[in-house]
């Protein structure tokens, strides 16, 4: 389910960084095609492991969401970047990136729990402005 390429770093994409916008996926560091972005965002919304939130039914208010069964790819997520930590030169990476290493190196556990907690606050406030925009 997640061996291909691009699925754990989208999936990274939307749970550690909270990005629910395609745009902002597509602008990811990586630099992925807006063909294979798009088809792994509807391969990982057809395993559960993402939903996709529509609003007003047009491309520019589409959210894409970690589900449960998503967030269970966290383990995974932190996992591989644990085993390629020390061959990141840190002048590739960004203020966000470099304190998402220092979070990870001293405590994991913690990492993964608070990271998890921030995220499900972030789709609660995701929703409830969503919720917002569909009333009258």
């Amino acid at each position: 389910m997640l061996g291909d390429k691009w699925s754990l770093l989208i999936l990274r994409d939307i749970i550690i960084h909270k990005k629910s916008r395609f745009k902002e996926l597509k602008d990811s560091k990586e630099k992925m095609a807006t063909n294979i972005l798009a088809n792994r965002l509807k391969s990982l919304s057809e395993l559960g492991l993402i939903e996709k939130l529509d609003p007003t039914g047009t491309k520019k208010s589409t959210r894409y969401i970690a589900t449960s069964k998503g967030l269970t790819s966290l383990p995974i997520i932190i996992e591989m970047y644990l085993f390629s930590i020390n061959a990141i030169d840190e002048t590739i990476l960004d203020a966000s990136q470099i304190n998402i290493k220092k979070e990870i190196t001293s405590n994991r556990i913690l990492f993964e729990k608070s990271r998890i907690a921030e995220y499900l606050n972030f789709v609660q406030e995701l929703r409830d402005t969503i919720l917002g925009v569909q009333m009258p």
